[in-house]
């Protein structure tokens, strides 16, 4: 019997393929910065309190009624997920250096710049919401 499981990437990758619209220029970063997310927990380097990071922005991701839920909002639905990601994603290279992202990055684009540019787009988008966010996955009181 064959597998026809997909992974939760395989999914994102999925539900984001066909769009094109307003938001895609940085929504379609969203299971690549996912994947990196994922890959961070594999390194001893990553502490405790950026595993907890870590995981709350995958949880965030899986979480069916967020901020701004898919199942309502479709793919306008992951910006906050977006947001979350990246913010935690600049945590990680305070603590370990953007260099450490890149090398984790299964693209040649500059892990960086991507970060920034999610991160400005989707507060830019979300406006007020950041702080609803960050106190649903527990990263502010």
């Amino acid at each position: 019997m064959e597998n026809n499981f997909k992974d939760f990437y395989d999914t994102l990758k999925d539900n984001l393929d066909s769009y094109e619209e307003e938001y895609d220029s940085f929504i379609d970063y969203g299971p690549e910065l996912y994947n990196l997310l994922c890959s961070c927990l594999n390194y001893k380097e990553v502490n405790s309190d950026l595993r907890l990071s870590i995981s709350a922005a995958i949880a965030y991701y899986v979480v069916p009624m967020d901020i701004i839920p898919e199942t309502i909002y479709g793919p306008y639905g992951y910006i906050d997920d977006i947001y979350i990601t990246v913010f935690v994603l600049r945590k990680v290279a305070h603590e370990l250096g953007y260099e450490f992202l890149q090398n984790l990055w299964d693209d040649d684009e500059d892990i960086k710049n991507i970060i920034e540019i999610c991160f400005k787009e989707s507060v830019e988008v979300l406006e007020d919401k950041v702080e609803d966010i960050l106190t649903y996955v527990g990263l502010i009181n």
